[in-house]
């Protein structure tokens, strides 16, 4: 494993993150895998050099954070980086949702608890809620890291425009600072390079993409008349995104990891370990094999002329990501389904 820091903080974090979205209860979404299987798969990331694990308080409705907590509990603390996020409804009630500065005070609690934690070292907003006062939800993150709650704040999905009036914000006013963006980026969609990239980089943000393998469409996992092979590949709402010609996309992918003998997966990671603004892709892993690809990416060094035939078949695309009401909706319908299903 090779390490580096987040973006021009001090932190060092694996250059592979561990996302543990795909870790909690299956009522929340049929492709999530039991604590038994993460234990497996946590300890697999350990043992290769893994420091780096992110998730969210509405992963699996708290779960996710639980088992993160239960499984990284006898690791040192200073051997890992554990993140979170807060944004999307953890319960029906007007004030269980959104950043306002009520709900990020209950939130980091719940978090820390589900965790078992003292503190976090990254506190993601999880979308940007256009609902909270930019100057409100700044100083509520600026008082969890006053509080030793957390150590870094980061977020995520958002216009390159609106990142940087917080971050202006921030600095004008002496608090703390963002110091990672997770943005949705990877081959098949890579809108992030006309603003947000060279953004972060100039501003000294690491970069943690998700969807680096977008939802296993670059690892060969969906066809192009439709579904795919795996539960996530045949259900996953979020992969309805990509369009039959990202397809064109994949094709290239495939060609050069059968040229070099290699798993395409292996490939579109090292594709993006190669953008400089990049500090760590979060990989979702349902098989010990996706680790173990993840992991040999980061000794990939891709040629000039490979990133070339990679880049050639992109299609813009429209803004994937970004949106408050349908992606929080979403969450709500996952919630709901699992707390009846748990009843």
């Amino acid at each position: 494993m090779r390490y580096g820091r987040l973006g021009a903080s001090g932190l060092k974090v694996s250059r592979i993150c561990l996302g543990m979205m795909s870790y909690g209860s299956p009522n929340w979404q049929p492709w999530v895998l039991s604590e038994d299987d993460a234990r497996v798969h946590v300890k697999k990331a350990l043992d290769l050099g893994v420091n780096f694990f992110d998730t969210a308080d509405v992963y699996s409705i708290g779960v996710s954070e639980e088992i993160t907590g239960r499984l990284l509990r006898d690791v040192p603390r200073d051997d890992v980086v554990i993140a979170t996020k807060v944004y999307f409804p953890m319960g029906d009630r007007p004030n269980q949702r959104g950043l306002s500065k009520k709900h990020i005070t209950h939130a980091i609690d719940a978090s820390l608890k589900r965790l078992g934690l003292d503190y976090v070292d990254l506190y993601q907003i999880h979308r940007l809620d256009p609902y909270t006062p930019m100057e409100e939800l700044l100083d509520a993150l600026d008082g969890v890291v006053r509080a030793g709650k957390a150590l870094y704040i980061g977020a995520s999905s958002m216009y390159a425009w609106q990142f940087m009036k917080m971050l202006a914000h921030q600095r004008a006013n002496g608090l703390a600072q963002f110091r990672s963006m997770q943005d949705h980026y990877n081959l098949i969609y890579r809108e992030e390079e006309r603003e947000m990239l060279p953004l972060c980089e100039s501003e000294g943000v690491g970069v943690i993409p998700w969807s680096p393998l977008a939802r296993g469409f670059l690892a060969g996992n969906r066809k192009r008349e439709g579904g795919g092979e795996s539960k996530r590949a045949a259900s996953d709402a979020v992969a309805a995104m990509y369009r039959e010609d990202d397809f064109d996309v994949v094709d290239a992918v495939r060609a050069i990891a059968e040229r070099r003998g290699v798993p395409m997966a292996q490939i579109a990671i090292a594709w993006m370990l190669s953008k400089s603004a990049i500090s760590a892709p979060i990989i979702g892993a349902t098989k010990v094999s996706h680790i173990e690809d993840a992991v040999a990416a980061v000794e990939i060094a891709l040629e000039p002329d490979e990133i070339a035939a990679l880049e050639a078949p992109y299609k813009p695309h429209a803004v994937l990501g970004h949106t408050y009401g349908d992606a929080a909706e979403e969450m709500a319908r996952r919630r709901r389904a699992a707390q009846q299903q748990r009843a």
